[in-house]
């Protein structure tokens, strides 16, 4: 495990994870999230998206945690291992209003400068609509992965416990 893709709905647990992880493995992380976004919630065009984490993945080594399906394809072209959290939406939606409530008009600590939570309504929708919209494409997505790939899809938060205590 070098190059480490890490993908799963809002409020499932990515960004701790893969800070665990990557003090586990002694891995730099990238969290898209505070890359990709621009103070008071301005995106970066795709292109630079893009260009981004094409040099991320020139790295010899990462673990980079996101959804971002318009550049997901760098990402697991270039993982050898690809961990999805596939966790129940009640679960996600919770742990997301949560962290909103906890870093209300802050800025987490997987966010960008400027950056600071606030409540937002589509993307708690985007949350509750993640497991038949946005989990099948994934999944497609893994189907068509050279063999040589590693996929661990983790179903709950003892799972990923299990698989981080395992390491």
């Amino acid at each position: 495990m070098k190059k480490i893709a890490l993908i799963g709905s809002g409020g499932s647990g990515k960004s701790t994870l893969a800070r665990k992880l990557g003090m586990k493995l002694n891995v730099e992380v990238y969290h898209l999230d505070a890359l990709l976004w621009k103070p008071n919630w301005q995106p970066t065009s795709k292109e630079e998206q893009r260009k981004i984490q094409m040099e991320l993945v020139k790295k010899e080594e990462w673990i980079i945690d996101g959804n971002y399906n318009g550049t997901m394809d760098i990402r697991l072209r270039e993982a050898d291992t690809i961990i999805f959290l596939d966790f129940s939406r009640v679960l996600c939606t919770y742990r997301a209003l949560k962290r909103m409530i906890q870093y209300r008009n802050r800025k987490r600590p997987d966010m960008a400068e400027g950056v600071k939570e606030r409540f937002d309504l589509n993307f708690m929708k985007w949350i509750w609509n993640y497991p038949k919209k946005i989990r099948p494409v994934v999944l497609k997505r893994f189907e068509g992965l050279p063999n040589d790939k590693v996929i661990i899809i983790l179903k709950s938060p003892k799972e990923a416990q299990h698989f981080l205590n395992s390491i």
